[in-house]
């Protein structure tokens, strides 16, 4: 599957889109590779593999409409496209001050819709948002400089949801 979704990326143009630390591939290939060696089961790993494909709240550039949903579904496999579509879904500012709570109020952005994900479902969140960062923050100094504070903070404040590797690569990135 992940064979098939990479040179899915390279066939929507993701090696040729400028992203902090090289192409925007590069990108989701190092945060693929960070959540395995964190021991990220493979719908994770899948998942963050495909992580852009609907444009983030941070990165706006989608490589399918989500008209398409399906399609990456049968590419990646259903468990790892719900856990793709809610990490592009996220509207940070209004769900991440909440998703550590046990009812937290998850905004989608694609829809204006609040709920509360299942726990699982949040740990991916928090999993896959954390590699994310994490990887921007040791990629490039300036990043890391200008979030790294902020990123401190909201990854302690979800320790709770974060696996023991990730909070150790926060440590060792982000310091504290």
């Amino acid at each position: 599957m992940s064979d098939h979704a990479v040179a899915w990326l390279r066939a929507l143009g993701a090696r040729d889109i400028a992203h902090p630390g090289g192409t925007l591939l590069a990108h989701l290939e190092r945060v693929r590779e960070l959540l395995a060696s964190w021991g990220a089961r493979p719908a994770l790993q899948r998942a963050g593999l495909c992580h852009a494909f609907y444009g983030t709240d941070g990165f706006p550039t989608a490589l399918l409409p989500l008209a398409r949903r399906t399609e990456l579904a049968a590419a990646i496999g259903q468990e790892a496209e719900g856990i793709v579509y809610l990490y592009a879904a996220c509207d940070r500012a209004a769900s991440y001050p909440t998703l550590d709570r046990e009812e937290p109020a998850f905004r989608d952005r694609f829809t204006g819709r609040l709920h509360s994900p299942a726990p699982e479902l949040r740990r991916d969140l928090a999993e896959l948002s954390a590699a994310n960062e994490l990887d921007l923050a040791r990629i490039e100094p300036a990043f890391r400089e200008a979030y790294g504070t902020a990123l401190l903070a909201l990854f302690t404040r979800w320790r709770g949801l974060l696996s023991e590797p990730a909070r150790r690569e926060c440590r060792a990135v982000l310091g504290g």
